[in-house]
């Protein structure tokens, strides 16, 4: 039992949410949907490799990209609004997470063998062109599909992640060394490290790096994302027993720690241990341009994929449209759901019409 002082609405809500870990409604919250609420599917890539995903609605093709650490359930608010909007909407777990295959070889998470993989996703679907949309590492993976495989999308959108052509001529370990807040993707590299401190306690783990900017639900000490070898690890000096984190209320905090007790985190984390293998990948196509219809929409208080990261991505992708959520951290999809629902739907109302299949007899007219 607890007494709360009611001095106003909204203080009383963010103290209700505070000490019960439940996020409150109001008049800004879309509806989200439940595990349970969505049908679920799941593709043989290869033997080996299985991708798992969430589809609500029908229509014209888009496959939502999460990033890390997190699981399809990231887009629990935008798949109502996609699917009422007339689009079959289809959030992917990505390889490594929730119920998509986690192999345990590093190269499986280079972004050539993940967008490879992406598009024999689409093959076995039957789809030969989609929308698709992706935040943090989804991002990385929409760009490159949008790169290398431009035919198999109608459109691109990044959530934070920017588009920047690989550099010829500089190592892109040594590039990641020079900027403090990067540190925490060297650390990274060593397998099994990052791992053994991650998946030691998941639900401190998550609660910890998934939380938004506001100040009701900072911790005490804040995330420090620079001196992270330093220190001895990304956790070092966070509270042992958290409190909850308002993005993550107790049923969305129990299924994410399922998932990652299944899966684990090396996977996960070995997203991050190409990045060679990547910047050489990335030379093929470092003249190419992105000259699909596009958007990116950055985050004011994103403290790792900054908006200024984005500058200029107008030469490599001429056909962006730009959007801005400054009151809003890294965790997109959950820190402003209905503000960014409105900015997808209002950029896909204005895409060009889904082209029709070849066999179809209007497409003869």
């Amino acid at each position: 039992m607890a007494a709360l002082p009611v001095r106003d609405t909204g203080s009383a809500l963010r103290d209700l949410q505070r000490i019960t870990g439940v996020q409150p409604p109001g008049p800004e919250l879309p509806v989200a949907v439940e595990p349970q609420e969505v049908a679920h599917g799941y593709v043989e890539i290869r033997p080996g490799v299985r991708f798992h995903f969430a589809e609500l609605g029908r229509g014209p093709a888009l496959v939502l990209c999460h990033g890390f650490p997190e699981s399809w359930l990231a887009w629990r608010f935008q798949l109502p609004a996609l699917a009422g909007a007339g689009f079959r909407a289809m959030a992917l777990d990505m390889k490594g997470f929730g119920e998509s295959s986690a192999p345990p070889d590093v190269s499986e998470y280079s972004q050539e063998r993940i967008c490879q993989d992406f598009i024999t996703f689409l093959d076995k679907l039957g789809l030969a062109q989609v929308v698709l949309i992706g935040h943090d590492w989804g991002g990385a993976v929409a760009w490159n599909v949008a790169l290398f495989y431009p035919e198999r999308l109608r459109a691109v959108a990044s959530l934070n992640t920017p588009f920047r052509p690989a550099q010829p001529g500089s190592d892109p370990l040594e590039q990641l060394r020079r900027i403090p807040n990067f540190d925490y993707q060297l650390y990274f590299q060593q397998p099994g490290v990052a791992e053994a401190e991650l998946e030691k306690d998941i639900e401190r783990t998550l609660k910890i790096l998934i939380r938004s900017h506001e100040p009701e639900d900072r911790l005490p000490v804040n995330l420090d994302l620079r001196r992270v070898q330093e220190r001895g690890g990304l956790l070092v000096g966070l509270p042992e027993d958290p409190p909850g984190s308002r993005l993550l209320p107790p049923p969305a905090l129990d299924y994410y720690v399922r998932q990652f007790r299944a899966s684990g985190f090396r996977g996960p984390l070995n997203w991050y241990r190409n990045v060679r293998e990547n910047w050489s990948w990335a030379l093929r196509a470092r003249h190419r341009t992105i000259r699909l219809p596009a958007l990116l929409v950055t985050a004011g208080k994103d403290p790792v994929l900054q908006p200024r990261l984005s500058h200029g991505m107008e030469a490599w992708v001429p056909q962006l449209q730009r959007r801005h959520l400054e009151n809003c951290g890294h965790w997109t999809q959950l820190e402003r759901p209905a503000e960014l629902n409105r900015i997808l739907l209002e950029w896909l109302r204005e895409l060009p019409p889904e082209p029709l299949p070849p066999n179809s007899p209007n497409s003869k007219l």
